[in-house]
């Protein structure tokens, strides 16, 4: 398999990257600075050169908050990009693997997500998502959607590092209790798009870590287990004031995606345990 891969500088192509050559497939990595893929035609000399037969696409602008203030460029890269990539890979014949979020859905639910629930995005950033979802159904048949949440791993700015460090330096901790999801490993994530390409899967599946816990409950658990005996607090999402609307409960239902791969991703403790060894902690 020939893979392309936008968003080659960002943390989940850091860990997707080495997976796919080390399953013994040709791959080409590009950044922003390589191909912007809101600016439409700039991936198709790439992809005139390279004939990919998958394009993992990962560029995305996932700064929340941001995007509440800037809608304009969230839509332009999370929506209109996923459409520029859709129209390319259409005239090369190749499919396109994307990556979605948790946070098209409204956190109003009291069982995990399944693909086909109704979505809701109650934020800038959701609904940017969920327009680059509708772009890839709508352009391309031959596409797959994989809906994920709470990601971490090395090659990013993530929740886990920022607890570390913190709880390093001394500095107490006061975490939201009141949202709900399953933190992902990149290198737990990663291998299961690479399955979902080499099996032709497409459609919309879910994937992250197995298990599911509160911001507060993984500040906890990873400050005590790096050995750190700093007071993790606990605080509501309201005291924080934050622009963006964040899900209360946003666990996703991974059932299709382990059915069509055989595989179930570990739990987010397992995870977490083997990220911070990773990471000399």
């Amino acid at each position: 398999m020939k893979a392309l891969v936008t968003g080659a500088r960002g943390m989940l192509a850091h860990a997707l990257l080495p997976a796919l050559e080390q399953a013994g497939h040709e791959t080409l990595g590009l950044g922003r600075g390589d191909a912007d893929v809101a600016v439409p035609g700039a991936l198709n000399h790439a992809v005139e050169m390279f004939k990919p037969d998958w394009i993992f696409h990962l560029a995305a602008w996932t700064k929340v908050d941001d995007c509440e203030s800037d809608p304009d460029r969230a839509h332009a890269v999370n929506g209109l990009g996923s459409r520029n990539v859709a129209q390319v890979a259409a005239q090369c014949g190749a499919a396109v693997l994307t990556l979605s979020t948790d946070y098209v859905f409204d956190g109003r639910a009291n069982r995990p997500y399944r693909e086909y629930d109704v979505v809701s995005p109650q934020s800038v950033y959701g609904a940017s998502k969920w327009a680059g979802e509708q772009a890839l159904r709508e352009l391309l048949p031959r596409h797959a959607i994989v809906r994920t949440s709470w990601v971490f791993g090395a090659g990013g700015h993530n929740f886990i590092d920022t607890v570390v460090n913190r709880a390093r330096s001394g500095e107490g901790l006061r975490v939201v209790d009141d949202q709900r999801g399953s933190p992902t490993w990149t290198r737990d994530l990663a291998p299961m798009l690479v399955r979902l390409a080499e099996r032709s899967q497409y459609g919309t599946f879910h994937v992250t870590n197995s298990g599911d816990c509160t911001w507060w409950d993984l500040a906890e658990y990873t400050v005590r287990r790096a050995g750190f005996s700093v007071p993790v607090e606990k605080t509501d999402t309201a005291s924080l004031g934050r622009p963006a609307p964040r899900p209360a409960y946003s666990v996703l239902n991974n059932q299709m995606a382990e059915r069509v791969t055989g595989q179930r991703l570990p739990h987010w403790r397992e995870a977490v345990d083997r990220y911070l060894e990773s990471r000399g902690t």
